[in-house]
């Protein structure tokens, strides 16, 4: 079932931790440079946080991609960092959030064009996981550097997303979850005292989410060996 990890726990102080996201990483922005993955067994398709640098993240996805790969020892997996600004313009059409949210599943929907037998994890940390929540049917609209849906994985490839990984969900913040036929995928976990996803005031709750790299790659590995996945 839906797993609403908080180890669980007001919107200026979520505006704060973006900021500290960026100074953690020295004021650097990444740009994800979008690539094509081959045909491995499993696709680690990463949308990273505000500002944040790393080849999928150096909060979160480069942790959580490494823990997957150690985890998963029985399949070849290939990772794709979301192509999309990661930025704080929650004002052009589309922003942000929703460029990335179309991204994601142009991705997706390519991927799984080529590689038939091919499987999915998707990992979403703070603005990210608003890209993810869009892109399976979960808007962020009205949630920190969050936004309309624009796209979403077709109902056909739904059934090879095998696990759904959330940090830091903004929607959190808002009384939202996700529901529906993604939720006994998702693991969705909400430090104590992080301001973006819950109530909390404690900016620094936002940048400690590698701890749970390890526990999300389990919880994902689970996922992949369960008797519900297509062979």
């Amino acid at each position: 079932m839906f797993s609403p990890r908080s180890r669980m726990t007001r919107r200026t102080a979520a505006h704060a931790a973006a900021a500290v996201v960026a100074l953690a990483a020295g004021g650097v922005a990444a740009t994800a440079t979008a690539h094509a993955a081959t045909c491995a067994d499993v696709d680690v398709v990463v949308a990273r946080g505000t500002f944040e640098p790393g080849t999928l993240g150096l909060i979160v996805g480069d942790p959580v991609y490494s823990a997957i790969q150690q985890k998963v020892t029985n399949k070849t997996t290939s990772s794709y960092p979301v192509d999309y600004p990661a930025n704080l313009d929650v004002y052009s059409n589309p922003n942000s959030a929703q460029k990335g949210n179309a991204d994601l599943v142009d991705h997706v929907t390519k991927q799984a064009a080529a590689c038939p037998n091919q499987r999915f994890i998707l990992v979403g940390y703070s603005q990210g996981a608003n890209v993810v929540d869009n892109s399976i049917g979960i808007s962020s609209d009205g949630a920190v550097v969050g936004g309309a849906i624009v796209a979403t994985i077709p109902a056909s490839i739904e059934p090879r997303v095998a696990a759904v990984l959330l940090f830091g969900n903004p929607i959190r913040a808002i009384g939202k979850t996700v529901t529906g036929t993604y939720a006994s995928r998702t693991d969705d976990v909400c430090a104590n005292g992080d301001p973006v996803c819950g109530a909390g005031t404690d900016v620094s709750a936002h940048l400690s989410y590698g701890n749970d790299a390890g526990a999300a790659a389990t919880f994902a590995a689970t996922r992949l060996s369960g008797a519900s996945l297509i062979s």
